[in-house]
């Protein structure tokens, strides 16, 4: 079995794949202080639940965006599983997908990971919208050249800054819609903003990085926020929130 992790800012997702099968997730907040030892009793119980034991694991992958928590999940790997894990920002990564930016070195691992699974996905030219504490969009070509692409506040982000930066506005639960873009109380002003108005934002930026492209790209959201989002879009095509897992089964496949 192999043991995909994905360590965001906020939250960390990971995924076990029986073959190609992914057969078991969890979506987790990442705790930077977490030692090897906090995580381990962590998924000892989550793997309990699923019949999963630790020596079950015969590979580890992790693409993560926090330092601290890179090194924690290292010695969790080996001292746990037995597997000497592979890194996503390892230079020695193949990938099958050429990074043509500025520096391809500051490109996220996150961002790499969505890039190989929708362009083995998809093959041709594509946008991935990433909804995590950052949204970012990522371009990749037809011929498989991850060209950039752009990166925004996200959600939680525009929400803390709201209730914290504010003397009267209160923090608002988003995961039930507004009747109607105009708010006609505090509460559905804020939701209007934030949902109808991050969906704007979304649709003009894809339209912007579209008039880029030499073919008109297909457009796939993905992370936490990807479901609630894309009904107020317009451009989303395709919602994959375990896109990241995929694509970090690929890279494992592709590098064992």
């Amino acid at each position: 079995m192999l043991l995909a992790i994905d360590v965001g800012n906020s939250q960390t997702v990971c995924g076990i794949f029986k073959q190609s099968s992914l057969i078991c997730h969890w979506r987790l907040k990442t705790d930077r202080e977490k030692t090897a030892d906090e995580l381990a009793a962590r998924f000892l119980s989550l793997f309990t639940m699923q019949d999963i034991r630790f020596k079950d694991i015969s590979g580890v992958i992790i693409a993560s965006v926090v330092p601290t928590q890179q090194q924690a999940w290292q010695e969790f790997s080996s001292k746990y599983t037995g597997c000497t894990p592979l890194l996503v920002n390892s230079p020695t990564l193949k990938s099958g997908i050429k990074i043509v930016t500025d520096n391809p070195a500051e490109v996220g691992a996150d961002r790499i990971v969505n890039a190989v699974a929708a362009f083995e996905q998809n093959g041709k030219s594509t946008i991935v919208v990433d909804f995590g504490t950052a949204i970012t969009f990522d371009c990749i070509s037809a011929k498989g050249e991850y060209l950039g692409g752009a990166i925004m506040p996200g959600m939680s982000i525009s929400l803390d800054a709201l209730a914290n930066r504010t003397a009267k506005l209160p923090r608002v639960d988003i995961s039930s819609p507004p009747q109607k873009a105009i708010g006609a109380n505090t509460v559905d002003a804020i939701k209007s903003g934030l949902l109808f108005g991050y969906g704007a934002m979304v649709d003009g930026l894809i339209k912007k990085l579209s008039a880029e492209f030499t073919e008109t790209p297909q457009v796939i959201a993905t992370g936490g926020m990807s479901e609630l989002i894309s009904a107020y879009t317009e451009s989303i095509q395709i919602v994959d929130p375990m896109l990241t897992l995929k694509g970090l089964y690929l890279l494992y496949e592709k590098n064992k």
